[in-house]
């Protein structure tokens, strides 16, 4: 069985890579095909992957400014040619569903979301551009023009897997399409879990806008508790600004697998302020046995259990969050029990419900079509 993966961009290491490393163990023959690869970024995590990129890797700016290629990504993704696999497998939030395959091959997709800033988050995403009136008229113009694509792209994909059931919900809105819902895997057996809570909060990973850090350390920059941040991105440094007059806050930089490990188990409690499709790094904490206070929306009111596993904070406001941390009690958490609901998103779970899909599907389709010939 010839099968081919592919992936919007391998530019950063994030929860969509994960599931992709993921799908490399559990097809370890296939070949990558992605949009772009910068392997400093990534390179340790598919050394010895054969990985065919698009021609925007090739042309100027391709991988360190690739965003402003997004108009002819559609084009690009459609000169993959696929023709010799029995099975691709497109790992996407964005344009790797995209890819034309041939009347007897499957397509399955691992669907992160419908592509946010071409749907449901359109006009925020817009409104958030650093950039005059004229110009954001522009690129409306162009994601005008993007989204009638995803929206025929769509309907290349045979069968649709979804990471969470508010992402169902968008494949059905979006696409008028089913999907079956399987969570993304995470490494929960690799945890430690301390009996006793630590001596700080955490948070953690891609520092950019909608992660929601700058509410966090406005709210402890209040409250006067130790804060650790993990990770780096293009907010760091506006973080950092905000968070200056404050002796209790620490920006630890990118950390390493083992000292993100200690990091969860030594900590009081890990805050989530952000909607998530998902939300993997909630779940590692609460792999760690640490109780996760977390915004009310989005993957979080799917993973955490209201009291037994973590808090929610009902409005994404500093004097919300204050307000939860102010009444959080570390005490009233069993780390044993948090760590036993963290373990159904173990990798094993993934692997076995994506294997029975797999083979489900194929024998699907080829009885299809072996009734249509």
């Amino acid at each position: 069985m010839r099968v081919a993966l592919i992936h919007d961009h391998l530019a950063q290491a994030g929860g969509a890579e994960k599931v992709l490393e993921v799908l490399c163990e559990l097809f370890p023959n296939a070949p990558i095909y992605t949009l772009l690869y910068d392997p400093k970024n990534v390179d340790r995590h598919f050394k010895g992957r054969h990985i065919e990129s698009s021609i925007i890797q090739r042309l100027p700016g391709g991988i360190r400014h690739y965003q402003w290629y997004m108009p002819i990504m559609p084009m690009a993704v459609e000169f993959f040619d696929l023709s010799d696999y029995d099975i691709v497998f497109s790992n996407a939030s964005a344009f790797a569903k995209g890819v034309i395959t041939g009347t007897n091959t499957l397509h399955i997709c691992y669907c992160h979301t419908p592509t946010r800033y071409l749907w449901d988050y359109t006009h925020q995403y817009i409104n958030e551009l650093p950039y005059n009136k004229y110009f954001k008229k522009i690129i409306s113009l162009v994601l005008n023009y993007v989204r009638l694509w995803d929206r025929q792209a769509a309907d290349r994909v045979d069968y649709y897997i979804a990471n969470s059931k508010i992402v169902q919900k968008r494949i059905d809105k979006y696409y008028h399409r089913p999907s079956e819902l399987i969570y993304p895997p995470v490494e929960t057996s690799r945890f430690e879990v301390s009996a006793e809570p630590g001596s700080y909060y955490l948070i953690g990973g891609r520092l950019v806008a909608y992660k929601r850090v700058d509410l966090v350390i406005e709210a402890f920059v209040k409250l006067g508790l130790p804060l650790k941040v993990f990770g780096d991105g293009i907010d760091l440094e506006r973080l950092k600004l905000l968070a200056a007059d404050s002796g209790h806050i620490e920006f630890l930089g990118r950390v390493s697998d083992e000292e993100k490990i200690k990091l969860y188990r030594d900590c009081i409690a890990f805050i989530n302020p952000q909607e998530e499709d998902f939300g993997i790094t909630a779940v590692e904490a609460m792999a760690a046995g640490r109780p996760v206070i977390a915004y009310r929306r989005g993957g979080a009111i799917e993973t955490i259990i209201e009291n037994q596993t973590g808090l929610f904070f009902s409005e994404q406001t500093v004097e919300a969050l204050e307000s939860v941390i102010r009444t959080f009690k570390p005490e009233q958490f069993d780390a044993a029990t948090i760590k036993k609901h963290a373990d159904q998103f173990s990798v094993e779970n993934f692997k076995k419900s994506i294997l029975n899909i797999v083979s489900r599907e194929k024998e699907r389709f080829s009885n299809n079509h072996e009734y249509s010939d």
